[in-house]
């Protein structure tokens, strides 16, 4: 079981992270409470000093808690959640400001920590509320998003807290998978390549590098060293201790990275979209048009297919995975490089259908393995392919060693 902090910010649902603190209580966690000065407002320290019998951290000089109170908390957490999360106290996150009791211990904080935002629909739907969200998924936040129905103003929208029982599951999730990689070397790659026609111009693809963010993401979650190789990404990086990142831009710049790390790694993932084809020769210039030029002919060459030489030399126990983009004929094609890759899965997704693919935030995925019958998966947030996939390959791992 797990020392967990709850850390309550200034929303009318402050109320609900007193259910929380009990139902955290009957899976057998250790709970402490911190407040933020709104927060308090709502609901009093006394309420939470009776749930947990612990002290409750409301002032950042309360001498009374020891010298450091806010150091002390944050080090004795091994999970801290922030329910409800206030836009305020989100952007004070997001932009590492620490003026409060609350805020300077989160910003102290070095174990996971997850934030449950609560507040009207007009404030979630702000861009300024978004970018501070982006901010602190990049930087590892887990964040459980809220809901839409009925809200405190009297009217629905999105805002509503995730409720106390779901958040409880949520982390029950995230702590059994916390370990399921612990110890393993996960290399990732991600985003599009780019192979340079002059230099001005290049061949390139669509990829945002969202898939493979959220697949590093649910792996660094699940206790990984993350080796993430990232070509042209359209989000922001993440930042963790146990991640290193590589930037790459051509094909070859990513079969170099690869070829480095893929040795030592026990999962494999190639969520990058990589070109296949690049121009045979550069120009040095640019290329300009011409009095009385009708059109350019480019030759291509082919690319080294990355996947299938890791697929081809892969060490006994390592985990290899490919990626199919398909327009057309999803399961023949990817089938077929299921069999030529020599990979142990392909995640095959249909980028011509609505919601799907590059650049959205959402994926319907189909999961293939030798000799056994594709899984198609639902429409679920990459987030959420990232841990169902990581899921599946952790539990691949701990039956090999088994065997």
């Amino acid at each position: 079981m797990a020392k967990i902090a709850v850390y309550v910010s200034g929303s009318v649902a402050a109320f609900k992270a007193a259910t929380l603190v009990r139902e955290l209580q009957r899976q057998g966690h250790t709970v402490r409470v911190g407040l933020t000065a709104a927060g308090a407002r709502f609901v009093p320290p006394a309420t939470f000093y009776a749930l947990t019998h612990q002290p409750v951290l409301v002032d950042l000089w309360d001498q009374q808690q020891g010298p450091v109170p806010h150091i002390e908390l944050a080090d004795w957490a091994e999970l801290s959640l922030v329910v409800p999360a206030s836009a305020d106290l989100i952007a004070k996150l997001a932009t590492g400001l620490a003026d409060d009791a609350v805020s300077t211990t989160l910003l102290a904080t070095a174990s996971p920590i997850m934030v449950a935002p609560a507040m009207n629909s007009h404030m979630w739907a702000k861009p300024a509320t978004q970018r501070n969200l982006a901010q602190l998924k990049a930087d590892g936040y887990r964040i459980l998003l809220p809901t839409t129905g009925p809200l405190a103003e009297g009217y629905s929208g999105t805002g509503r807290l995730m409720e106390p029982a779901d958040i409880a599951v949520a982390v029950a999730d995230f702590l059994a998978q916390n370990q399921a990689l612990a110890g393993r070397r996960v290399l990732v790659t991600a985003g599009g390549t780019r192979e340079p026609l002059d230099p001005v111009r290049y061949l390139g693809n669509r990829s945002s590098g969202k898939m493979g963010l959220a697949i590093t993401e649910a792996a660094l979650a699940a206790g990984a060293e993350v080796t993430l190789v990232a070509g042209t990404v359209s989000v922001p990086l993440p930042s963790h201790p146990r991640l290193t990142i590589e930037r790459v831009t051509t094909t070859a710049e990513l079969q170099a990275a690869v070829d480095q790390a893929a040795p030592e790694a026990d999962l494999v993932i190639m969520a990058a979209a990589v070109a296949d084809f690049r121009p045979k020769t550069v120009a040095p210039q640019k290329i300009k048009k011409q009095a009385g030029q009708a059109g350019l002919t480019i030759e291509l060459v082919k690319n080294p297919d990355i996947l299938a030489a890791l697929g081809a030399k892969k060490r006994p126990g390592q985990v290899v995975v490919g990626f199919a983009a398909e327009t057309t004929a999803l399961l023949a094609n990817a089938e077929k490089k299921l069999a030529a890759k020599g990979a142990d899965y392909i995640v095959a997704n249909d980028v011509s259908q609505a919601g799907s693919g590059f650049g959205t935030a959402t994926n319907r995925v189909t999961l293939l393995q030798p000799h056994r019958e594709p899984q198609a998966w639902p429409l679920l947030t990459k987030e959420e392919v990232g841990r169902r996939l990581i899921a599946t390959l952790a539990a691949r791992l701990q039956a090999g060693e088994q065997q």
